[in-house]
């Protein structure tokens, strides 16, 4: 596993070309890649390696350089240095064949087609494609086949392109904040039928701002931050890299001060009667609780996937260099 202050070599995590690259093949390979938009450096040496038939979530704040990867990945931009492959070509050649589809954030319809249309349309471009009835029911808009693009929501257009996205059955599918507008039971059908997909061999990777999707969804989290790779495991491998844990506690009247000074406390958080304590020794905090105050409906938790973002991506790890596009 990758993590800030260790290059992948240094860690031997998948994010090294090397591991495993006989055993099993790769769908994507970025070498040492970096991409310059004149005197900004959005990508600043990513190296990255994903599986054939993993399901990855690419995760990062505004300006990254998530949404420059997928960009050279799909062969829409081209490195200023470093290699992009993509099952053992160049991105446009794989693209070309069929091999990588993706639903973007926007753009791509046309809003006086229908919905099957659409699809019927996109199939065109391809020299085979799975039957339209089969990719709208996969996709979970059959029931609105003949409705008007115009007159759908956000959310049935984000699953009108992951319809358009799923006509070549590709190898590789990448998913650009791909439930942006749909609603919590769309979100979840969604993602069953990526994870059916996923299941019968298709590599997905997407980004998302919904940690949560990430958490339950992926097989690693990749978490870029000023065009670098600052972590890449599982979850439960990346939520171990912010170290500590939450101590929360119903207390009316709690005294802040008095609980920064326990020991291994590292911030405290009063919201009217309940205290939320962060900390490197949680026995110390609860026996504190526990024994000086009237603390009571106690809770000791593991720092998710949140703080670790937010660990990994925050200020403390800034450098000089000013923002990245997009």
């Amino acid at each position: 596993m990758t993590s800030t202050g260790a290059s992948t070599a240094e860690t031997g995590g998948l994010s090294d070309p090397a591991v495993g690259a006989s055993a099993v093949p790769l769908a994507v390979r970025l070498r040492q890649v970096h991409k310059r938009f004149g005197a900004v450096e959005a990508l600043r040496g990513v190296d990255l390696a994903v599986r054939s038939g993993e399901v990855v979530a690419f995760l990062g704040p505004n300006g990254a350089g998530k949404t420059t990867t997928i960009d050279v990945v799909l062969g829409l931009s081209t490195p200023s240095a470093g290699t992009v492959e993509v099952y053992g070509m160049s991105p446009r050649q794989a693209v070309v064949r069929g091999l990588v589809s993706a639903v973007m954030q926007t753009g791509g319809l046309l809003r006086d087609l229908t919905v099957a249309e659409t699809v019927a349309y996109t199939a065109k471009l391809f020299a085979t494609s799975r039957p339209i009835g089969e990719v709208l029911e996969r996709a979970g808009i059959a029931s609105i086949a003949n409705r008007r693009v115009g007159k759908c929501s956000g959310g049935e257009q984000q699953r009108l392109r992951f319809a358009m996205a799923l006509v070549p059955d590709p190898e590789l599918l990448i998913l650009d904040e791909p439930t942006q507008g749909m609603d919590v039971e769309g979100r979840r059908d969604f993602w069953r039928a990526i994870r059916e997909d996923a299941a019968s061999g298709r590599t997905v990777v997407f980004a998302t701002h919904y940690l949560e999707e990430a958490d339950a969804y992926a097989d690693r989290v990749v978490l870029v931050a000023r065009g670098r790779v600052v972590a890449d495991g599982t979850a439960a491998e990346v939520k171990s890299l912010a170290s500590g844990r939450t101590v929360r506690a119903t207390l009316a009247g709690a005294d802040p001060d008095a609980l920064a000074r326990v020991h291994g406390v590292t911030s405290v958080e009063v919201r009217g009667a309940t205290v939320l304590v962060q900390t490197a020794d949680s026995d110390s905090v609860a026996r504190y609780l526990l024994n000086e105050t009237a603390a009571r409906d106690l809770e000791i938790t593991a720092r998710g996937l949140e703080e670790a973002f937010l660990a990994l991506t925050g200020d403390d790890h800034r450098d000089s260099t000013t923002g990245v596009p997009r």
